[in-house]
């Protein structure tokens, strides 16, 4: 039996708190091992190497320091654990600027439990999550700001392929199946594609993607 996914939740509201811990208690794949209301709190516990996770929940509006303020402190520490964003706000700079600092999911708090816990998973399997609205904001958004195709980008006809369904949510396997490629080849060319963005997950690939002009409007 694989081991559970360890899990942090940083949440200043009590009752959204208790929301998640009581879904997460019954699934076998899941350890809620943390709570904290506030980032700080949070940080120092990460730093003194208690109960780290595999994966963070984290709001954004928090007391204190903030979640997008806390991000980057987060994967200096912890830089193998995913964060997902989980917020009640969809502003654009928040969305941008979580996507750019790390964070491997982005959640309004409208979610419903099973759509969070479906995100927890395809992130650990190395898959990226975004709200469906939030997604459809950021690619119109990026698409608007987009620059023609450069000639002499640095991605491959393949990469950019795999790219793309990276942006539409595929995992590795499937992506693998649709391509008729192996896993071994896909993960390949996704680190490829990372290291030539320079960039350390798919939101953030596909972001700079549109931002540096590899992808058209509607490609």
């Amino acid at each position: 039996m694989n081991a559970k996914t360890r899990i942090m939740l940083i949440e200043d509201h009590p009752k959204y708190r208790k929301v998640i811990e009581m879904a997460l208690e019954k699934e076998e794949d899941m350890f809620l091992g943390s709570l904290f209301g506030a980032a700080e709190v949070a940080l120092r516990n990460i730093k003194e190497g208690k109960n780290n996770p595999d994966l963070i929940l984290l709001d954004l509006n928090l007391p204190g320091i903030s979640g997008l303020e806390a991000l980057p402190l987060i994967t200096e520490l912890l830089p193998e654990a995913k964060i997902i964003i989980l917020t009640q706000s969809n502003h654009e700079t928040d969305v941008l600027t979580a996507i750019q600092r790390g964070a491997a999911g982005y959640l309004l708090k409208k979610s419903t439990i099973t759509q969070i816990k479906e995100a927890i998973r395809t992130v650990m399997q190395g898959g990226a999550s975004l709200d469906g609205s939030v997604a459809q904001f950021i690619l119109q958004k990026l698409q608007q700001k987009a620059l023609p195709v450069q000639a002499d980008h640095p991605l491959s006809d393949r990469e950019l392929e795999i790219l793309k369904l990276l942006g539409e949510g595929f995992l590795k396997k499937e992506i693998a199946d649709q391509l008729n490629i192996s896993f071994g080849s896909v993960a390949t060319y996704i680190r490829r594609i990372y290291e030539k963005l320079q960039v350390e997950n798919a939101p953030a690939a596909v972001a700079k993607a549109y931002k540096i002009g590899l992808f058209r409007p509607n490609r």
